[in-house]
């Protein structure tokens, strides 16, 4: 967007080489802490940021020989947001840099104040602490009693009470266990982020009849790029000339290369195996497929789930809880040993930061898996999902037309010709239900090509040509009977028992009469009954399908798959009708389709799932999209989602025993603040790895690379 970045900044407080000011981001502008964070961080002289997006604070460390509390401050007025969202760049590198120094300080201090002189430890040690009252203090300004002050809290009565290695110890622990927090969680989001591959470096391209070498970050619309072989596609355009076989399962899942050649779509982020292409540029830098991508990686990074701000609200409630209790402790013991001990835990770090770690995994795993999981909350609202509605072209079948019947009504003909001699015709069509009756013909042997007269295509109708002096047409039943005048009636009643069947017909008329029809029926997936038997097992109470197929036909089908309920007979705009009347009786509904008219019901439904093969509307206006055209994975990420839900429950379990019993040994005595501390930070740290690793969720198929076709 065009202007500054935030409405307004203000300097809340500052001291020598550190300022906290107060922001407000434009309308449309991004908020979410990283992009901020890494922006202000590539700012002359700033050594670190940290922003808190809730509170719409920024507090920047800086060098004061190279920059000043004003001058960054005019700076950030002036700062204008990034075109490109950041995968990857400086504000970690900065951020870490600080943490992990203050962990070197932390722990020098720790070991040089048992040699120190009595009189220089208390000010080592309160110089050691600053950083934590200094963050202490501004959590307090802003939001009141955190975890943070109880820290702060527990380390000044540490030094209160002259007990400078308590007060060392716990700085230590709580710059060791903030790092590793940290770390932890950047490690989630980058899991994701490593999925991608987008472009970089130097790419070929032709500029006034010459090849030459620039920056990837250089291109332009227009531009033509060379492709050769090994070279990852960088922009999104249309092949110029050549031929290559391009890997295109980084962003449409499909394992097989594809030849291109001239007038050939290209994506960015797809390999050339063999051969060379030049491609004309129509998308690049953000706008590309790959960098699209990334954009939405990093969105769905920011985005919390319902789950995840309960968390974060109930964190915030219990810290009030353990101030009170080492108040109470206090009141009842006079020892500020265990008040020191009983603020050393808290509930706040694990469960605020275990809960999106666990969510971050999930979709990482989804990402190898072959699903593509818009954020935390489609995956929440998949594990309470109770009834699935399939739409049922491309989904529980497989969107491939075949030929069922071939019925000659010429004795003189068998079924075998009437196919050969309607894909003879239809051969130089590429209608599905041409492509169809040609691949039916290819399995036929011995296979035999009737000679034919120039072929002419009748849009929306079908083909006609000439074999034998006589003329033949194969197309709809309007075509042979109101423009060719062929009569149907003498087989009538043939005709209705297939269209009962839900099957499409293909009218084939030779020289004046009926020679036949084909029956053609969507194919039903091989694994589409598993899934639904498997759909059950993982909680699904009602399995639905709608379809515009004629009654007949769709409930053979849905009793062929074990299905509860059909609709049939719909037109596409009755769907979203049909899913508001379920969710009105309570439903938790999933809904899966590919279609452009099914966009309405998958924005609709509580979580939509859009197919490998799916139009580009009902892809984006999805929450989940499948990689590979695998209906399996429907189940698969149902039991994704279960798992991730499970891991969560037992992870706050987790946090609520272990952290309640270190409180309530702290408040009898039982332990000494440093003790306290190991086991809090401790016990912390592992949560965020067992979350981290996905304990307890479903294991990815082999490794791939998380994709979404343009």
């Amino acid at each position: 967007m065009d202007g500054s970045w935030f409405s307004f900044v203000e300097p809340a407080h500052a001291t020598r080489g550190r300022v906290r000011y107060r922001y407000r981001c434009r309308p449309g502008a991004p908020r979410d802490a990283g992009r901020i964070e890494h922006a202000v961080a590539a700012l002359a002289g700033v050594e670190a940021v940290r922003a808190n997006t809730r509170a719409c604070t920024l507090v920047v460390n800086f060098d004061p020989q190279r920059t000043t509390a004003s001058a960054l401050g005019a700076e950030l007025a002036a700062l204008a947001p990034p075109a490109v969202p950041a995968v990857t760049g400086k504000p970690h590198g900065f951020a870490d840099g600080h943490r992990l120094g203050a962990v070197a300080l932390a722990a020098s201090t720790l070991v040089a104040s048992r040699h120190l002189e009595e009189p220089l430890q208390a000010p080592v040690a309160l110089a050691t602490a600053i950083p934590l009252m200094g963050e202490a203090l501004d959590d307090l300004i802003d939001k009141g009693i955190t975890s943070h002050v109880l820290e702060a809290l527990a380390v000044a009565i540490s030094i209160g009470r002259r007990d400078f290695l308590a007060a060392n110890t716990t700085s230590f622990l709580l710059a060791l266990g903030e790092y590793m927090e940290h770390s932890i969680e950047r490690r989630s989001d980058e899991m994701l982020k490593h999925l991608l591959q987008p472009a970089t470096g130097e790419v070929w391209v032709e500029r006034d009849g010459q090849e030459q070498q620039i920056e990837a970050d250089e291109l332009q619309m227009g531009d033509v790029v060379i492709a050769a072989a090994g070279t990852v596609i960088p922009i999104d355009g249309t092949v110029l000339g050549g031929e290559a076989l391009v890997n295109e399962a980084t962003m449409t899942g499909e394992s097989v290369p594809v030849a291109k050649s001239r007038g050939a779509r290209a994506l960015s982020g797809t390999v050339v195996e063999e051969g060379r292409i030049r491609i004309y540029a129509e998308r690049v830098g953000h706008n590309a497929a790959a960098a699209r991508i990334a954009d939405f990686v990093e969105q769905s990074l920011g985005a919390k789930s319902r789950t995840q701000l309960e968390a974060a609200r109930l964190a915030d409630r219990l810290v009030p809880m353990v101030f009170a209790l080492a108040t109470a402790t206090w009141l009842a013991s006079g020892d500020w040993r265990r008040v020191s001990a009983t603020l050393q835990a808290d509930y706040s770090c694990a469960l605020k930061l275990s809960t999106p770690v666990a969510f971050k995994a999930a979709m990482y795993r989804a990402g190898k898996g072959g699903m593509l999981i818009k954020g935390a909350s489609a995956l929440e609202q998949l594990a309470e999902a109770d009834t699935f509605v399939f739409d049922k072209t491309g989904t529980l079948t497989s969107g491939a037309l075949q030929v069922t019947d071939s019925i000659a009504f010429d004795a003189s003909y068998s079924s075998e010709d009437l196919v050969l001699l309607a894909a003879s015709v239809e051969e130089h069509y590429f209608h599905p239900l041409a492509l169809a009756v040609v691949e039916a013909a290819r399995r036929i042997e011995p296979h035999h090509h009737f000679d034919h007269k120039a072929v002419e295509f009748i849009v929306a109708h079908g083909v006609a040509s000439v074999i034998d002096g006589k003329r033949i047409v194969v197309g709809s039943r309007h075509f042979v009977e109101d423009d060719e005048g062929i009569d149907t009636a003498p087989h009538h009643e043939v005709i209705e028992e297939l269209r009962r069947a839900g099957k499409t017909l293909l009218y084939i008329g030779f020289g004046g009469e009926l020679l036949g029809v084909l029956a053609l029926r969507d194919a039903v997936r091989a694994n589409s009954a598993a899934t639904v038997h498997r759909l059950r097992r993982l909680g699904a109470k009602r399995i639905v399908m709608l379809t515009g197929d004629h009654r007949e036909r769709a409930a053979a089908l849905a009793s062929e798959l074990g299905l509860d309920a059909f609709h049939a007979e719909l037109l596409p705009h009755e769907k979203a009708g049909i899913l508001q009347a379920l969710a009105a009786d309570g439903a938790r509904i999933a809904f899966i389709g590919d279609g452009v008219n099914d966009a309405p019901a998958l924005t609709g439904a509580h979580v939509g799932i859009a197919m490998h093969h799916g139009a580009d509307l009902a892809r984006l206006a999805s929450d989940i999209v499948l990689l590979e055209d695998d209906i399996a994975h429907i189940a698969d990420a149902k039991a994704l989602a279960n798992a991730t839900r499970r891991l969560i429950d037992s992870n706050f379990k987790l946090t609520a025993g272990i952290n309640t019993t270190i409180l309530a040994a702290a408040a009898l005595g039982l332990l000494s603040p440093v003790s306290a501390s190991m086991l809090h930070n401790g016990s912390t740290i592992g949560i965020l790895l067992r979350a981290l690793a996905g304990a307890g969720l479903p294991r990815p198929a082999p490794e791939r690379t998380l994709s979404l076709s343009s």
